[in-house]
């Protein structure tokens, strides 16, 4: 059963990306390098506020307003035996110059990168990360070159994709 998650990934005004690894103490993908957070919206949360929510529990960031890239992304994975993770995913671009403070249970460790040297070690398998990443990088990479410029998906819009 497909549940609601979402992703986000935090660029610099530059265009670089904060990749994160999951801290250890997560239940599943512990120590995986991912993008900047992933997460769960609580129940009747409205997802932009869930992103907002876990970026600043989890790295310290007040961000602006997340701006909606791919409203319908889906990933499924299985790790570690029986985990089976099956999730709609929309995925989220906050652009910011502010400097994370990672909550160390949630976050092992983080680094600015360059997005298209990400997505080439991506592509060519030089970077473990984490099942739903490893989509969306593709699915992002097709927006172009630079993540500043993507087009940001409206709501009414994302609503008909994912329906």
């Amino acid at each position: 059963m497909e549940r609601l998650a979402f992703s986000c990934y935090v660029f610099t005004p530059g265009g670089r990306l904060l990749l994160t690894m999951r801290g250890h103490a997560k239940r599943t993908w512990r120590g995986v390098w991912t993008n900047t957070c992933h997460g769960h919206p609580a129940p009747g949360e409205p997802v932009p506020d869930a992103v907002v929510r876990t970026l600043r529990a989890e790295l310290g960031l007040a961000t602006p307003v997340p701006e909606l890239v791919l409203p319908a992304s889906r990933y499924r994975a299985v790790r570690e035996g029986a985990v089976l993770e099956e999730a709609v995913t929309p995925v989220y671009r906050v652009v910011t110059d502010a400097r994370p403070t990672p909550d160390p249970l949630e976050v092992g460790d983080f680094e600015w990168v360059d997005w298209l040297d990400f997505v080439y070690a991506v592509r060519t398998n030089e970077v473990s990360v984490s099942p739903w990443c490893r989509l969306q990088v593709a699915e992002l990479a097709a927006l172009g070159d630079d993540p500043i410029r993507w087009p940001v998906v409206e709501v009414e819009n994302a609503l008909k994709a994912a329906g």
